[in-house]
């Protein structure tokens, strides 16, 4: 008993906040240094907005991945493999230098790679899902090897390990803003405010519609399968059905995160398929906490600040190259969330309460 009347000393919806307090400061006050770096002129616009855009790509990835695995329990090692679809359906259908000499615009590029990531969810959920969650791991790590090396060796159709260069979005809103606010700021970086807000507003959307479906009777089924899916059956439900659904919704995120990837680096290639950036994903959604789209916004974040934030610091006078161990700062963080925050940084159980249904929001 005095164990349940810790967890609801907050007095509001029965869970304790506190944990969480503390992580909007510490990413209210990494805010903070990031506008007066820029105010200084320490850090520039040209560089803040494109890694910011970054961000939002990542969180969509993470979104996908959280779908997959924080709802239905499916453990997808091939998250490269879908975000190598998004970027090859813009580079082949979309561009000037396409070896398929097709050259179509965004919403192209959007539907194919929706398309695209369906049929392949499909092909691969189809065999797999009805056998045990470590048959679609298995199968997951192939399909991701299997797609970026075809996507290496077929170069009459993909270019190879030459890459293909991509041609900007949009490009003449870029052009109108620049003629409208020119005289003023001659030296913004227009290109990177469109990418992130166009970036913005498909994470915004994506995010509201996984909140909405969270906690609707889909949601929830989702979370009885993951938990325990033999209850899941026991009451009828057809629990390969559901579980093809949330790997298919979760394939087609991680796509349009290639596509926004491809348009703002307007530059793919194999090496941007690489298995490392599947662990990322995966360390985004635990970080944040499994089953949370707020924790898998802040687990992106947080990668991308490690990753892009100590790019370029040098070895501080110990002696060592700081920008080349991010990848160890990554696994302690993992360690220090796992020892001191089991549940990740913003777990689902506040995202699984109607807003009406609580006291501080009557």
């Amino acid at each position: 008993m005095a164990e349940v009347a810790d967890e609801t000393t907050d007095g509001t919806d029965g869970t304790d906040n506190t944990g969480e307090k503390w992580v909007f400061a510490v990413f209210g006050v990494v805010a903070l240094v990031l506008l007066v770096l820029v105010a200084t002129g320490q850090l520039t616009l040209a560089y803040l907005l494109p890694t910011v855009a970054l961000v939002g790509m990542w969180a969509l990835l993470a979104l996908g991945l959280n779908v997959q695995w924080g709802y239905a329990g499916l453990i997808n090692f091939s998250v490269a493999a879908f975000w190598g679809v998004g970027m090859y359906s813009v580079a082949l259908f979309t561009t000037a230098g396409s070896p398929l000499g097709i050259n179509q615009g965004f919403f192209v590029a959007v539907v194919v790679a929706v398309v695209a990531s369906t049929v392949l969810a499909l092909l691969i959920g189809i065999p797999t899902l009805r056998l045990r969650t470590d048959y679609l791991a298995i199968a997951s790590l192939g399909l991701a090897e299997v797609v970026r090396l075809v996507i290496l060796n077929e170069r009459n159709i993909t270019a190879g390990s030459q890459g293909i260069s991509v041609d900007a979005l949009f490009p003449g809103l870029v052009t109108f803003l620049d003629a409208l606010f020119a005289p003023d700021a001659p030296a913004f970086p227009y290109r990177g405010l469109v990418d992130l807000l166009l970036v913005s507003i498909a994470v915004a959307l994506v995010y509201l519609f996984l909140r909405r479906v969270h906690r609707s009777p889909w949601g929830r089924l989702m979370r009885t399968i993951r938990s325990d899916e033999d209850l899941a059956e026991a009451l009828g439900k057809n629990t390969y059905r559901y579980k093809m659904q949330a790997f298919v919704v979760g394939s087609i995120l991680m796509a349009l995160a290639g596509v926004f990837y491809a348009y703002q680096f307007r530059y793919v290639a194999p090496g941007d398929l690489e298995p490392i950036n599947t662990f990322y994903v995966w360390v985004a959604v635990i970080l944040g906490g499994t089953g949370s789209n707020r924790g898998a916004v802040v687990g992106a974040f947080t990668i991308i600040l490690i990753r892009e934030g100590t790019r370029f610091l040098g070895g501080l006078g110990l002696g060592l190259d700081f920008a080349a161990l991010r990848l160890l700062l990554v696994g302690l963080l993992i360690i220090v969330v796992v020892r001191y925050r089991s549940e990740g940084l913003l777990p689902p159980r506040r995202e699984l309460i109607w807003p009406a249904a609580r006291e501080d929001d009557r």
